[in-house]
């Protein structure tokens, strides 16, 4: 019986993928969402790739009392932290909502957490933490700018607190930057479930590709990149869950009880919306019907990740390819389509 994980949004896009990370690495994951975002069908996916039921607890991380009890029940060994509001279109239209819920959530776990004497955390940040930076590829060390969201300024206060607490109390925690997850479990039994139109490129692609949309728009062809579209990191999800199984062993395995640091997770290369969207038509076998529309306000140039740091320190990199990525995402669109 390995250590019992609580995996918050458990049952979230990358929160499932991080649950079969964990279990194959020999972890107990112990889930906790409140489907506010996700489908309960996600914990049938996880029956059938894992061979067992996980723990799942349908409830409110804002509640300190569970969070507490859920802890000595399982006697919780660190926490991986993923449930959050994260639409940026409705952060700007609901700010409270999405200051309450997600630093909310995040302080009450930190209080519920020394409470219990439960040291590692690990955090998901996001990369919109760099805004539009100078010059990719963003290090760690590359300059934290003024969010260009309240979705993104929740993660940049969300690291802030983290790094305050863990200076004063006994915490180890670490903030994971991700650039941009794609794909699904190679087995199709888990996947991205967006709900309504997808704010995220591949689900719009799958969905255009499976007759579910009429085309995809691609916002802007005049952007100074070569080919005129927006360049980004995008990274397989199975790769950026096993990522948080590095991150956690390195968290237990610190001696520094004050331990913080952030660590960026991406596949250290930038490939553009119209690369992804030509790879994705060799992945299908068939022209994607898409149009150029004007650029998006905010939207950023081109960003993607140095991720030397998380290879020298975690012992990580990823494995799978972008083709990879976008086979296991199209599988899981077609199974979708066929259920």
């Amino acid at each position: 019986m390995g250590p019992k994980i609580l995996v918050t949004g458990g049952a979230g896009f990358i929160g499932s993928h991080t649950v079969v990370a964990l279990a194959e690495a020999g972890y107990e994951p112990v889930i906790l969402d409140d489907f506010s975002n996700s489908e309960s069908s996600v914990l049938t996916g996880l029956r059938s790739i894992l061979g067992k039921d996980i723990p799942c607890y349908a409830r409110d991380c804002n509640d300190y009392a569970l969070l507490r009890s859920i802890f000595r029940e399982h006697q919780i060994s660190g926490i991986i932290h993923f449930a959050a509001f994260k639409a940026v279109g409705e952060s700007m239209q609901e700010p409270l909502a999405y200051y309450r819920n997600n630093l909310g959530s995040l302080i009450t776990l930190m209080d519920a957490m020394l409470a219990e004497g439960i040291s590692n955390l690990i955090f998901s940040s996001s990369c919109t933490v760099y805004g539009n930076p100078d010059q990719p590829p963003v290090t760690e060390e590359t300059p934290v700018k003024p969010a260009a969201s309240v979705y993104g300024n929740t993660k940049q206060i969300g690291e802030e607190i983290i790094r305050d607490v863990c200076a004063a109390k006994p915490l180890k925690a670490i903030s994971l930057r991700y650039f941009n997850p794609i794909g699904a479990h190679p087995s199709a039994e888990i996947g991205e479930l967006p709900r309504g139109i997808p704010n995220n490129l591949v689900p719009f692609i799958t969905q255009t590709a499976a007759g579910l949309r009429k085309s995809l728009t691609i916002f802007g062809n005049d952007y100074p990149t070569p080919d005129g579209t927006c360049i980004r990191d995008y990274i397989h999800v199975m790769d950026l869950a096993e990522a948080h199984v590095s991150a956690l062993r390195y968290a237990m395995a610190h001696a520094d009880v004050h331990l913080y640091d952030t660590f960026n997770l991406g596949s250290g290369q930038g490939n553009s919306v119209l690369e992804l969207v030509q790879q994705f038509e060799q992945v299908s076998g068939s022209p994607l019907p898409y149009q150029i529309g004007p650029r998006r306000e905010g939207d950023v140039v081109a960003v993607w990740a140095d991720v030397q740091k998380s290879s020298n320190l975690l012992g990580w990199k990823t494995r799978r390819t972008l083709k990879e990525a976008l086979a296991d995402a199209w599988r899981w669109q077609q199974k979708l389509a066929g259920s």
